[in-house]
């Protein structure tokens, strides 16, 4: 499952690289490095679900 995965992410990235990325530098990297890299692309996705709605706001 896991291989699956990173063979999807590393075609998605490949065909539409990262800002200041080439295909070639994601085809070089690690299954680590790619599916890390891939974390801090989204890691506040779910963050983004929840602003603006009432009564969510810590000051």
């Amino acid at each position: 499952m896991e291989k699956e995965l990173i063979e999807k992410l590393r075609q998605q990235y490949t065909q539409n690289p990262p800002e200041g990325m080439a295909p070639k530098d994601i085809r070089d990297m690690s299954d680590n490095d790619l599916l890390d890299m891939d974390y801090f692309l989204h890691e506040d996705d779910d963050l983004d679900d929840d602003f603006g709605k009432e009564g969510f706001y810590i000051f």
